[in-house]
């Protein structure tokens, strides 16, 4: 399912979900959400249904531009459209339950309010399944990596397992990244660490998460990342020029009542290529105060 607001940045994610869904042999979902006018602001009844009747009108056209962008990527995908009254972000999070949302990055629509930045951020930080937030240049070439975030932790595994999957679609590389870094140890106990033996137990660490998937998924190519270092600095680094980056709701050493991690939070913002935020699986749905929406019109 893409989110689409009618501008720019929000045909760009309609592009990605449709070759997306292509290589995966799904059909794509395209849902607009809009918000009436209040008829509290328009004293005149017969002014305040010409601009009813306009934002719907624009509703459309955007619907129509993005079921067209879906086409000219892939003319042979099913492609269903939904206009719905409400609130983008608590619409888009209900329609698209545990499955994949993609949703734009960087512009405003114009129908109700704006539909990246804030709405991005809310769907991804309250999403029971995976968001790609379609942002930067995406690698097209062959050599074009996908790059995973793994940190030992339950919700890398779910985002290891999309990304894997997305690198077999995609017939591409995958890259996974692991870094450890403690804030909290001072330069004068650094001396006494033993830094040898704790680099082995973070490439166990990274041994045991990528565990059976080159079985599972034999034609992808697999490399590591291994460093000493912030994971932001690392894993921005290594998606400079990737197809995808991949990372979990929430890593290793959260708070338990942290629906998104800081880490997340930086690559949905700053990351140079599309992000895909996965949450582990049986993760719940953070509903949002507001209305579901009622559907105007669903067309195939």
């Amino acid at each position: 399912m893409v989110g689409v607001d009618g501008s720019e940045p929000s045909l760009r994610a309609v592009r990605w979900a449709a070759r997306e869904a292509a290589r995966r042999g799904r059909g794509l979902r395209i849902v607009l959400a809009h918000d009436d006018v209040d008829p509290a602001v328009i004293a005149d009844p017969q002014m305040w249904r010409r601009l009813q009747q306009d934002l719907l009108d624009r509703a459309e056209h955007a619907a129509e531009r993005a079921v067209a962008a879906a086409g000219e990527v892939a003319p042979e995908l099913s492609v269903t459209e939904e206009l719905v009254h409400g609130p983008a972000a608590p619409v888009l999070l209900d329609r698209a339950g545990d499955g994949l949302l993609v949703v734009g990055a960087g512009g405003e629509g114009g129908l109700g309010e704006p539909f990246t930045g804030s709405v991005g951020s809310t769907v991804v930080a309250h999403a029971a399944g995976p968001v790609v937030v379609v942002r930067g240049n995406e690698g097209t070439d062959a050599e074009a990596p996908v790059v995973v975030g793994v940190d030992g932790s339950p919700a890398s595994d779910a985002a290891i397992d999309f990304a894997v999957e997305a690198a077999d679609a995609a017939g591409c590389p995958l890259v996974a990244v692991h870094t450890w870094w403690d804030t909290l140890l001072g330069p004068e106990l650094e001396p006494l660490l033993d830094w040898g033996a704790i680099s082995v137990d973070e490439h166990r660490v990274l041994a045991e998460q990528l565990a059976g998937r080159s079985a599972e998924h034999p034609d992808v190519a697999v490399s590591t990342v291994l460093e000493r270092s912030h994971p932001s600095r690392v894993l921005l680094e290594q998606a400079q020029g990737a197809r995808l980056l991949v990372v979990g709701t929430r890593g290793r050493g959260g708070f338990a009542g942290l629906v998104l991690g800081s880490v997340s939070r930086r690559m949905v913002h700053r990351a140079p290529c599309p992000v895909a935020v996965v949450p582990p699986p049986g993760s719940p749905h953070h509903p949002l105060a507001g209305t579901r929406g009622a559907t105007v019109a669903a067309r195939t």
